[in-house]
């Protein structure tokens, strides 16, 4: 309870409800100062009703009245009592099942929740077993890719000994040709004999160097296309793998949302309870104003 709400602020309050003819409860004198606390308020009031039986004696000490109108003051009394205690047992049963009501809207809301929160906890799991299964796709291709890589080097290799062969026949080309120049004074028949086997040659060499290039060619374009197809492949599965990563980070908002939203509902559930609780603690009834006079002889 804030500070400054006193016992005589709660006694003054009590008295004006009290003298409009309603039954002074906690949340009327809360209202009626503005602030204070359940549990403080309670506690004063009910100190309110321990001296309220005192007061009374006090301002029964009047002078002797008649014997009627004692007994009309005592028939007062008892019907005011009656009646008091009346509006407080419908009161407290209006208040007792309104607050069952809300029990009720609760349990069910928390039942709800908890269903939203297991299928969550569901499709997080699913998102999990598909991040998985992206990861275990992610290392397959990787290992497709280094294969990729292992067969780029060999047909490297096969191009570097293709070169290494052509480059051998140019230079067989070169003596073959040195030769025929050395031999071409020797006689002319020999000339062209030579001529002859070196067009020969030539043409041979010619095939196999196209051929050659040809495999070079084909070998390089068949990479070429298995290496496109893997990094395109790569791209998707990073793709599906970023996909699953947001659909699980979503997946754990969600699931955190719903434990706070959960929490909450525990918490105010737990605040009703002790509210219910408070109300249903046996309280010190104090007699109203108006009590029966005491008699005199």
């Amino acid at each position: 309870m804030p500070r400054g709400i006193t016992q005589d602020q709660v006694n003054a309050a009590a008295d004006a409800i009290l003298g409009a003819g309603e039954n002074p409860t906690v949340d009327k004198v809360r209202a009626a100062l503005g602030t204070g606390s359940p549990n403080t308020v309670t506690r004063m009031l009910e100190a309110w009703r321990n001296q309220l039986g005192e007061r009374l004696r006090q301002l029964s000490a009047l002078p002797e009245l008649p014997l009627p109108v004692g007994q009309a003051m005592v028939g007062l009394w008892q019907l005011a009592t009656e009646h008091a205690s009346q509006a407080i047992a419908g009161r407290f049963a209006e208040e007792q099942a309104a607050l069952e009501t809300a029990r009720s809207t609760l349990a069910a809301e928390r039942q709800t929740w908890a269903a939203r929160l297991e299928a969550a906890a569901i499709d997080r799991a699913r998102a999990l077993a598909a991040k998985d299964l992206a990861e275990h796709a992610c290392a397959t291709l990787d290992a497709q890719l280094q294969d990729s890589h292992a067969l780029r080097t060999d047909l490297a290799q096969q191009r570097d000994r293709l070169q290494a062969q052509c480059d051998q026949l140019s230079a067989e080309l070169q003596g073959l040709r040195a030769q025929q120049a050395e031999q071409q004074q020797a006689a002319a028949a020999e000339r062209a004999r030579q001529e002859a086997y070196v067009r020969n040659l030539e043409d041979r060499a010619h095939q196999e160097v196209d051929r050659a290039r040809q495999e070079a060619k084909q070998w390089q374009h068949r990479h070429e296309t298995a290496e496109q197809s893997h990094r395109e492949a790569l791209l998707a599965l990073e793709a599906r793998c970023d996909a699953s990563q947001k659909q699980s980070q979503q997946a754990e908002k969600e699931v955190a949302r719903l434990l706070g939203q959960v929490a909450a509902l525990e918490t105010s559930l737990a605040k009703a309870s002790a509210i219910r609780k408070t109300k249903r603690a046996p309280r010190s009834s104090g007699a109203p104003r108006g009590a029966q006079p005491k008699k005199t002889k």
